[in-house]
């Protein structure tokens, strides 16, 4: 499934959030038609993912539909 698919599906099946470590997405979909909020993650790390949950979770909250938020993880 391609990232068009993927995200049009999520929005089909109610979703508000995609989280994702894909840096350019932003380059390869045009994001502002979308219904979900897209956050990036700076990191494929999981150690490094969970020590900054506090960072993500924010951005999960307050990102808005149609726009990207990245979360840089040290």
């Amino acid at each position: 499934m391609k990232n068009g698919e993927l995200l049009a599906r999520g929005e089909e099946e109610g979703f508000e959030v995609f989280v994702t470590t894909d840096k350019n997405l932003s380059k390869q979909q045009n994001l502002a038609s979308r219904k979900m909020a897209i956050v990036v993650l700076s990191s494929t790390s999981w150690p490094r993912i969970q020590a900054a949950v506090d960072s993500i979770n924010q951005a999960i909250e307050t990102t808005l539909p149609g726009s990207l938020h990245e979360v840089r993880i040290p």
